[in-house]
C-alpha cells in the first residue's frame, strides 16, 4: 500500500487552487507505476517521494496524466508543504529534475492553514521556492499558436521560456480578453512540448490563464512554474521594476481561484533570482492499493 495526500495549492481555501496528489513513500514504485497512478488521479500533477541523493531532504518525481515533468510550481510548493508538516519543518530542500528547489516557509507565527485537528501542524504560510533562472528565445511557431488562441496578436513579443517545462507567453489587450479566450485545444495540442500563458494586467496585479493540452492538462489553476518567467517576463519588457512582488491571479474559469506571488531580482542586468510562493492546505489522503 503507497500512502499518499492530496493538497490543493496556491490557496488557503479548500477546494480551490491546484490540487496535487502527493505520495510520501514511493521509494520502490516503478516509473511506469508512477505514470498510471498519475493517469489515474486525473489530476494536473501527481508527486512521487523519494530518498534524497543529491544533498537534499527529498527526492521528487512529477507526473501529468500523460508524461513525466523535470520541475513543475505548484507540485514542488504543495509537497514541501506536506513534508514540512510531516517532518515539523519550516523549510525543506526538495531533489528535482532541474536541480535542488529549496522552499521556506513563514515560522509557526505566520498565517496558519486550515488543516484537519488529527494531522500534524502545518508551516505558517506563505510558502516560498527559489525557482532556477530560466532561459528564453523568440517562439518559432507564434503564428500558429495565436491562431490556435483565436487571437490577432500579443503586446508584447511571443516568446519561451524553459525552467524544466518550456513556457511560450501571450499578452492580451485587457483582462476581460483573457477571461472570454477560448482557445482551440485541439491545435493547441499540436504544438509540442509548451504550455501557454495568456496574461493581462498592471502594476502589481496579473491575471493569467494556462493551458497545456500538448502535456495533459487542458487548462491549469495555477501553474508555479509559469508564474517565475511570467514575472521575467513582465520585468523584461519594461511592465513591472525587478524586485517588485507581483499578484498573479489565475483558476477562476475552471472554479479554482488561485493566488501565486512573485518576486524577480536582477543585478548588472542578468536575473540573478525567481521566487514563487503562495499557501496549500491539506484536503484529503488515502493509499493506493493497486
Amino acid at each position: 500500500m503507497w500512502p499518499y495526500v492530496i493538497a490543493d495549492v496556491f490557496t488557503g481555501t479548500p477546494l480551490e487552487g491546484n490540487p496535487l496528489a502527493v505520495f510520501t513513500e514511493a521509494d520502490g514504485l516503478p516509473p511506469e507505476r508512477m505514470q498510471k497512478v498519475a493517469r489515474e488521479m486525473n489530476l494536473s500533477e501527481t508527486v512521487f517521494v523519494l530518498p534524497p541523493a543529491a544533498g537534499g531532504d527529498a527526492r521528487i518525481r512529477i507526473f501529468t496524466p500523460a508524461t513525466e515533468l523535470p520541475f513543475a510550481g505548484h507540485p514542488t510548493l504543495g509537497t514541501a508543504f506536506v513534508l514540512c508538516g510531516q517532518r515539523g519543518l519550516d523549510a525543506i530542500e526538495l531533489e528535482t529534475g532541474a536541480g535542488v528547489i529549496r522552499v521556506e516557509f513563514a515560522d509557526r507565527d505566520g498565517l496558519p492553514s486550515p488543516q484537519p485537528s488529527d494531522l500534524p501542524p502545518a508551516p505558517g504560510l506563505p510558502g516560498r521556492m527559489r525557482q532556477p533562472v530560466p532561459t528564453w528565445e523568440p517562439y518559432e511557431r507564434a503564428a500558429e499558436l495565436l491562431a490556435a488562441l483565436g487571437v490577432e496578436g500579443s503586446r508584447l513579443p511571443v516568446e519561451a521560456y524553459r525552467n524544466g517545462p518550456r513556457h511560450v507567453y501571450v499578452a492580451l489587450d485587457s483582462e476581460e480578453a483573457v477571461s472570454l479566450l477560448r482557445p482551440d485545444i485541439t491545435a493547441l495540442a499540436a504544438l509540442p512540448g509548451i504550455g501557454v500563458g495568456c496574461f493581462a494586467g498592471s502594476g502589481l496585479r496579473w491575471k493569467f490563464r494556462y493551458f497545456a493540452p500538448a502535456l495533459g492538462v487542458a487548462e491549469d489553476p495555477a501553474t508555479g512554474s509559469a508564474a517565475g518567467p511570467l514575472a521575467v517576463h513582465l520585468a523584461r519588457h519594461d511592465q513591472i521594476a525587478f524586485g517588485e512582488q507581483i499578484e498573479v491571479r489565475q483558476g477562476e474559469e475552471i472554479g479554482r481561484p488561485s493566488v501565486l506571488l512573485v518576486t524577480v531580482e536582477a543585478a548588472g542586468g542578468q536575473v540573478t533570482s525567481v521566487d514563487v510562493g503562495g499557501s496549500a492546505v491539506i484536503v484529503a489522503r488515502g493509499e493506493l492499493l493497486a
